[in-house]
């Protein structure tokens, strides 16, 4: 991920073996992680079982926020994949109980086919 994609806002993927020890305390037993995308210092992050989005916070970035989401709670997302002229793709996900979409944009480097069937894998099974 490039400095310009983080100022835009777009998520490039990062190595889940960077975060395994950052992420053993909060995982389950037999859970996993999959894949994770980072803009700047946030974060999400698929494993087998949830959606982590983890918001850090304040100066240092110490604070930390872990958004869970069950793929059970989700009801619908889509993908819109980069065009000639656009930048980034997007991705879409409606969770049970809100109308509003959480909305999450990728870079052009970033496969986004690859986090769409992923979350396809979990929510359709």
């Amino acid at each position: 991920m490039g400095l310009l994609d983080g100022i835009l806002g777009h998520a490039g993927e990062v190595s889940i073996e960077k975060l395994q020890e950052e992420f053993k305390p909060i995982l389950v037993e037999g859970e996993v992680l999959e894949k994770a995308y980072k803009v700047l210092r946030d974060m999400w992050v698929f494993t087998n079982k949830r959606l982590i989005l983890v918001d850090k916070q304040g100066v240092t970035g110490k604070k930390v926020d872990y958004q869970s989401i069950p793929y059970r709670s989700i009801i619908r997302f889509s993908k819109e994949s980069t065009g000639l002229f656009d930048l980034d793709a997007e991705l879409k996900i409606w969770l049970s109980g809100s109308s509003e979409p959480i909305v999450k944009e990728f870079s052009k480097k970033t496969n986004v086919n690859e986090v769409y069937l992923l979350m396809s894998k979990h929510i359709l099974e």
